[in-house]
């Protein structure tokens, strides 16, 4: 955003930061009218950080977290040399979306694994009584991935032989297969120092911070949206100031040639969402008192909701019409229009939207081969990864891990493998 901005590709208007309060800052060369919209812009971005589920565990200090960081690299810098620090951040930053923000995951964290003893306590009791159908139960841990006694993954014989499969004490392999990249790196990497640990668990809190943003684009850029125009509607304005408003803001709806703009789309939700209510609302008039008002309902939605499941809730055939919406590709040597059946454009619009629109890599083993190499696995469904992107991004891996970096993925419909070992990337079919 900073590099558009240096080369006039693009403008900044403000910069929100979810804290509390929220700061706002915005640029010294806008005119009054222009802070005037950013200003109910940013209210309801606001607004919406306060009472959106997704960021109800997000850090509210984290400007004075950024800045102790930023100070800490400063020192890296002056200790180890700009460039080993530059270096070292251009390999965490090419995979830094690689986290797992979901609440299960943030808790295993912090969690100690339960002894034995603890676990018979839990389901006995104290006086270490047994149910009647506790034999029953049992028969669970033989099955393969079960969880046995002290809480770990036992693999199909491991119950007899009375010994984890899994190295976890030399933390080699995961106990279950992990989507954090960057805490797995942080914990496992053999080749990383006390700072570079602490460059990548800096990066990783700051993605976990974004994250939400990241899930809920549409919506909240839609929502703030949709209040700075019935905001700025209400304020006493000259035709000056009206005609320069309704100039920024057409800007800011304009639908893109080549993308979706998140701004458009998530205005014109929340106004058929508050015109549907409404309409409904009407129509049931008074006999029905559980009926709830569109501006009801869309509070309501604010709440709960990410970007996921408001658009495979809340676009109906007739938005999308509207929109003219469709899927398109490119065949042979032009781009086609392929798509335009309504639950087809919106399950692709979904799936785009799932897990912030990156890729799921899970670890499947960090001791691949015995040999200490990382063994990623692409979760395809049905979006191959870019290829060129793919083979400029393992080397970064490498750079973190320091033994050889093999990616499972599918291309053309067929299990591809990439491998970098150091030097060069291969890949093969399996």
């Amino acid at each position: 955003m900073k590099m558009d901005y240096d080369f006039g590709l693009s403008r900044i208007y403000e910069l929100v930061i979810n804290s509390n309060p929220c700061y706002a800052f915005l640029m010294d060369s806008n005119s009054l009218v222009q802070n005037k919209l950013v200003s109910a812009h940013v209210l309801a971005h606001c607004d919406f950080f306060k009472n959106n589920a997704m960021f109800a565990r997000t850090s509210r200090g984290a400007v004075d977290s950024m800045a102790a960081s930023a100070e800490r690299f400063r020192s890296y810098e002056m200790q180890y040399g700009k460039d080993a620090v530059e270096e070292f951040l251009d390999a965490a930053l090419a995979i830094q979306e690689h986290v797992d923000a979901s609440h299960t995951a943030l808790r295993r964290q912090f969690m100690r694994p339960e002894t034995a003893d603890e676990t018979e306590r839990k389901r006995f009791g104290e006086r270490g009584e047994r149910g009647k159908y506790e034999d029953l139960f049992e028969l669970d841990t033989r099955l393969p991935g079960a969880v046995g006694a002290a809480g770990v993954a036992v693999a199909v014989g491991a119950a007899e032989k009375g010994k984890q499969t899994d190295e976890t004490a030399g933390g080699k392999n995961p106990i279950q297969t992990e989507k954090d990249l960057l805490l797995f790196l942080v914990h496992h990497s053999k080749i990383l120092s006390d700072w570079q640990r602490d460059i990548l668990t800096v990066l990783r809190e700051e993605m976990l911070y974004f994250w939400p943003q990241i899930e809920t684009k549409i919506m909240n850029e839609g929502w703030a949206t949709y209040w700075h125009l019935r905001i700025m509607r209400e304020m006493p304005l000259t035709d000056a100031e009206s005609l320069d408003f309704a100039r920024m803001h057409s800007g800011v709806v304009l639908p893109s040639k080549i993308s979706l703009n998140p701004y458009t789309l998530g205005l014109k939700l929340w106004e058929d969402i508050e015109k549907r209510w409404d309409r409904m609302r009407a129509e049931a008039g008074s006999a029905d008192g559980m009926a709830i008002s569109g501006r009801e309902k869309m509070f309501e939605i604010r709440a709960m909701e990410s970007d996921t499941s408001f658009i495979r809730n809340y676009l109906t055939k007739e938005l999308a019409d509207e929109l003219d919406l469709y899927l398109y590709q490119k065949v042979g040597n032009e781009w086609r229009v392929v798509e335009q059946d309504f639950e087809k454009v919106r399950d692709k619009l979904c799936a785009s939207r799932v897990n912030g629109g990156y890729p799921v890599l899970l670890i499947k083993d960090g001791d691949y081969q015995l040999a200490g190499e990382l063994y990623l696995f692409h979760a395809y469904e049905g979006m191959e990864l870019d290829v060129r992107y793919t083979e400029r991004t393992l080397p970064y891996v490498q750079r973190l891990w320091g033994r050889p970096v093999h990616l499972e993925t599918v291309l053309e419909g067929r299990s591809v493998l990439f491998t970098y070992d150091g030097k060069k990337t291969a890949r093969k079919f399996l």
